[in-house]
């Protein structure tokens, strides 16, 4: 008996970084929003299920509550760009009474917490605990894990991807298909799973099992597809209504550069076309100038003072130039370090890394993407085995992701625009 309650020891320390984590979250959303609101005089937030719901949880809502079928005849067709498995299992709780703000909450959060502990799990066999342990917290603590404990449908697509490529990974291929299905069932970025398993398959040699087993993985997105096809003779529909997002496939070269002067001279400067505020281009020179003397100087300066010198210098960077520079560090910097540590990596982990990022870049707009590439789990194994290797720069990196997880929190609960 005690060694079977040995064996569950592992499971303390995901757990550990998913509950913190949502009590972080709760707290911020629950408890400080209300007060920032009373002493700002705006509009009283009163805490409640609702503060978890906005933005796109109000379409999850309408197709939980009416069905597509509804809102098709409604000619609400904007709505087949969200994917059925998080309304799905919505609605399943709703039938229990629950009303959609509970049920949503729930879902996203119970399946994040099995995002956590699959990944834990899977790492932890393949490349030890410390690696293990980075990645689940740079999972669980970055700022846009948000979106694991909103009603939105990232914990669903991370838990379900996550536990596809562990499947693949250990050459489980029944439990590849049927993981790999719910997962084009949630997200439309699941796509990009059913060409990463087929090209490692073929890499590797794994035979026709495993080729059989990747194509399997797009039976959601197959399904979801079929249903577009019968009901409104387009089965592609959920990708050509994303126009209204993204009007035109292919990489969206203007708002990327738009999105770097953003950082570079600043939103106002950039929207009049001269130096309006000249304080912003400045405060950046200030922060590069910095950052390059830091690291011209290392060799002088103490380990820890370079460390939580950069770390301080990132804080800056962020709160001087804030949303384009999450969005350019989620994409760029993920592909950075996804190639630094390529070799490190299984194969399944890297390609899909890669091709879940060009699938990004080749959707044709910037509009949150950073919160698309967190749903990429690739990326925050690539940065847990980074920081593994320097533990002192991996907590300058959470403490950074906690200060940002804050902001994030409570501009969501005040429904204002995060990623």
């Amino acid at each position: 008996m005690i060694k079977d309650k040995g064996q569950f020891k592992w499971l303390f320390f995901p757990i550990l970084m998913w509950l913190s984590s949502r009590m972080f979250i709760c707290i911020a959303m629950l408890l400080v929003v209300p007060c920032l609101s009373h002493f700002s005089k705006g509009v009283p937030i009163t805490p409640g299920w609702h503060v978890f719901s906005a933005w796109d949880s109000t379409f999850y809502e309408k197709i939980a509550t009416y069905g597509y079928d509804y809102l098709i005849n409604e000619k609400q067709l904007v709505f087949i760009v969200f994917f059925p498995l998080l309304p799905l299992f919505s609605r399943v709780l709703m039938t229990f009474g629950l009303p959609f703000e509970v049920a949503g909450t729930l879902v996203n959060n119970l399946a994040f917490l099995g995002a956590v502990i699959v990944l834990y799990a899977w790492l932890n066999e393949r490349y030890g605990t410390d690696i293990a342990r980075w990645s689940t917290a740079v999972l669980a603590w970055c700022p846009l894990s948000l979106f694991g404990t909103v009603i939105y449908a990232e914990g669903l697509y991370l838990l379900c991807s996550t536990a596809a490529l562990r499947a693949f990974d250990k050459k489980q291929y029944v439990g590849t298909a049927l993981w790999g299905s719910l997962a084009t069932a949630s997200r439309p970025t699941g796509i990009a799973l059913i060409p990463a398993l087929l090209l490692v398959s073929v890499i590797e040699r794994r035979g026709i099992k495993a080729c059989i087993a990747s194509l399997a993985s797009g039976c959601g997105l197959f399904l979801f597809s079929l249903y577009c096809q019968m009901r409104l003779g387009d089965a592609l529909a959920f990708l050509h209504a994303q126009k209204a997002w993204r009007p035109t496939l292919g990489l969206d070269w203007l708002h990327w550069w738009k999105m770097l002067m953003q950082i570079v001279v600043g939103s106002t400067n950039w929207k009049y076309g001269y130096i309006k505020d000249p304080w912003h281009p400045l405060l950046f020179t200030v922060i590069v100038v910095s950052g390059y003397l830091l690291w011209h100087f290392r060799e002088k300066l103490s380990a820890p003072t370079i460390d939580y010198g950069f770390a301080c210098l990132g804080l800056l960077s962020w709160l001087l130039a804030g949303d384009p520079l999450t969005n350019i560090a989620m994409i760029f910097g993920g592909l950075y370090v996804l190639w630094r540590v390529r070799t490190e990596l299984s194969p399944i982990v890297t390609v899909y890394g890669f091709c879940g990022i060009g699938l990004l870049l080749a959707s044709g707009g910037t509009i949150s993407l950073n919160r698309l590439a967190y749903g990429i789990v690739s990326l925050s194994i690539a940065l847990g085995v980074l920081v593994a290797r320097y533990p002192r720069r991996g907590y300058a990196v959470v403490s950074l992701f906690t200060i940002i997880l804050a902001s994030f929190a409570i501009r969501f609960a005040q429904a204002q625009w995060v990623a």
